[in-house]
């Protein structure tokens, strides 16, 4: 054992420490596969770049014509107004302001009343009728509003304002769709109130609009009238069997109808 440690010894040297066997160096990982757009060639990563920049750029166009559009009138929709309503109408039509300096201030109702034909052959005229607060009793405290209580009178008569002159006359060709949509919509209400009686049948209908406006707060010096103001409509034949198209009126319920 003596012999064998002298023999290590010298064989190391003296103050030599025996040393360890080499150990195996290990090989560099693989790199990982490319993918995307780094897994093309140069020239396709070229066109990706090239297409997403075009995208971000008409991006960009489209936000910044919709945000002019609704915007209020300035310098850039001035100049170039035009280019905007080119841009906009008519995929990408607005009908709501991002602004709303001057909001409405104004509340609507829609009325309506009936001359009937009794069962004894008389004619009777019914008293107005009215229908947006009848929509608002039925919405007020309801948790679930229907979208027939909510929207369905207000949006027909926008319909009719939007498709007829100051003197109630038809402009365009959806003018008569949307008197025979209106009147649908009052028949329906009248027949549901039994406005007719027994016996008795509805042979034309009249609707109105009253307008009010709404009070300003106490802090404000605005000054508005609190007189309501009407807009009368003629009287409409209604058709015997329900159907067909607008209500046809008489020589005096057109002078007797009209803006007041």
């Amino acid at each position: 054992m003596d012999a064998y440690d002298a023999g290590s010894a010298a064989r190391h040297g003296p103050d030599e420490e025996p040393q360890d066997a080499p150990t195996a160096v290990a090989a560099p990982p693989s790199p990982e596969p490319r993918t995307g757009v780094a897994a093309l060639s140069l020239r396709y990563q070229i066109g990706a770049a090239l297409a997403l920049a075009v995208v971000a750029i008409a991006v960009c166009v489209h936000i910044g014509m919709v945000f002019l559009h609704v915007a209020p009138s300035n310098t850039v929709t001035k100049q170039h107004g035009k280019a905007i309503d080119d841009w906009i109408y008519p995929e990408f039509e607005q009908n709501w302001k991002l602004f709303a300096p001057n909001p409405l201030q104004q509340n609507i109702a829609v009325q309506v009343r009936a001359q009937v034909s009794a069962a004894d052959g008389g004619t009777r005229t019914t008293g107005w009728y009215d229908l947006s607060a009848q929509d608002g009793r039925a919405i007020d405290g309801n948790l679930l509003p229907s979208h027939t209580q909510q929207n369905e009178l207000r949006r027909a008569w926008d319909f009719f304002l939007a498709t007829h002159d100051a003197q109630n006359r038809p402009v365009g060709l959806r003018g008569a769709l949307s008197e025979t949509y209106l009147r649908h919509i009052v028949q329906l209400r009248l027949d549901r109130a039994n406005a007719a009686g027994d016996g008795g049948v509805v042979e034309r209908v009249q609707v109105r609009s009253r307008t009010t406006n709404v009070s300003p707060p106490q802090w404000s010096e605005e000054q508005v009238s609190d007189k309501p103001t009407y807009r009368v409509l003629p009287w409409w034949w209604v058709p015997k069997d329900g159907t067909g198209g607008p209500g046809v009126t008489d020589a005096a319920a057109v002078a007797e109808g009209g803006a007041r």
